[in-house]
């Protein structure tokens, strides 16, 4: 049996899709009866209903060890999908406690069922940082304890460090590493918020790049690295390097709205998290724009596949392609 932790969320769900396709014996974690909802229609869209009745789910969370024990019976594999993503400063610590003890109890309890192989989803933002001359970002890439990273990025690095505790103490691990995800489903979170804010007129584009990945490229990748013999090992998942403004064209152009149009340079940014953190105080609204985002959307990180290319036989989706069948879902 499989466990699935994170499955009402965009990975977690399309990767129990995948699973359920396949006829595997699922097991999903969950918080709240809310939150499988959003699953559930994602089985729907897909005319998967009767496959999402095939998982057991069991609520709890990363740091509910009794229910965690009661997730972990019977099963011989997990996927590790669940995090908390926030560039808020004031959800620090609540992010290290999901991101680096909930992984802590994850590996913990699979060392003590008998786990024979574990999936850690990380991110590029735990990747290590460019040394002068260097300008592509690869798993060898160091992290330097003297720049200053993201609170989720040290969180996800901390995780990994647990990844690598349990893979000496026995625990065969794989870690992969996507770049920004992009899929159907989750339209209010991750990154369908950038299909949301464009459907409805967002104004601004910046320059920056990243690396990204569809959402079923990374789980078909995800599912050939467990059934492999490969272990001890973590991969960059992405498709290709793009730019922001391109990226922001082409969801407009497949949502049939007009693309963003005004440049917001660094400066413009830079003012807009601050006003953004003085509205979050003064009216208690959560943070949209934190100073890393503000950074990152300028900044023009460029990472390589080469290694994940080199070790197994996968192709994967463009980009463009993948946006046309998301827009297409919206």
């Amino acid at each position: 049996m499989i466990l699935v932790t994170g499955g009402t969320g965009l990975v977690g769900a399309h990767l129990l899709l995948h699973l359920a396709q396949n006829d595997e014996k699922l097991k999903a974690l969950y918080r709240n009866n809310t939150s499988i909802l959003k699953t559930k229609a994602l089985f729907e869209q897909f005319k998967k209903a009767d496959l999402f009745a095939s998982i057991e789910w069991v609520q709890g969370d990363l740091n509910d060890i009794p229910a965690l024990e009661i997730a972990f019976e019977n099963c011989k594999t997990v996927y590790h999908c669940a995090a908390l993503i926030s560039f808020d400063f004031a959800e620090e610590g609540r992010m290290r406690k999901v991101n680096i003890e909930g992984t802590a109890n994850m590996v913990n309890l699979s060392l003590a069922f008998g786990v024979e192989k574990f999936c850690y989803v990380s991110s590029i933002a735990a990747l290590g940082d460019l040394k002068e001359n260097e300008t592509i970002i690869t798993e060898e890439s160091e992290w330097n304890q003297e720049k200053t990273h993201s609170d989720y990025a040290i969180s996800k690095y901390g995780a990994e460090m647990e990844i690598w505790r349990a893979q000496q103490e026995g625990l065969p691990c794989i870690i992969v590493n996507p770049g920004v995800i992009l899929g159907s489903g989750f339209w209010n979170s991750a990154s369908g918020e950038i299909f949301t804010k464009i459907k409805k007129g967002m104004p601004f584009y910046t320059l920056g790049s990243t690396g990204f990945v569809a959402v079923d490229d990374l789980v078909n990748v995800m599912i050939l690295l467990m059934k492999s013999s490969i272990s001890g090992e973590r991969f960059t998942i992405i498709s290709e390097n793009i730019d922001f403004k391109t990226l922001s064209k082409w969801i407009a152009q497949d949502l049939k709205v007009k693309p963003p149009y005004l440049y917001a340079n660094p400066l413009m940014t830079s003012l807009a998290w601050r006003l953004d953190w003085f509205l979050s105080k003064l009216l208690f609204k959560k943070r949209i724009l934190s100073k890393f985002m503000a950074v990152a959307l300028h900044e023009s990180g460029i990472f390589s596949n080469k290694k994940l290319t080199s070790t197994i036989t996968y192709s994967f989706k463009s980009i463009r392609s993948s946006i046309k069948e998301i827009s297409s879902r919206y």
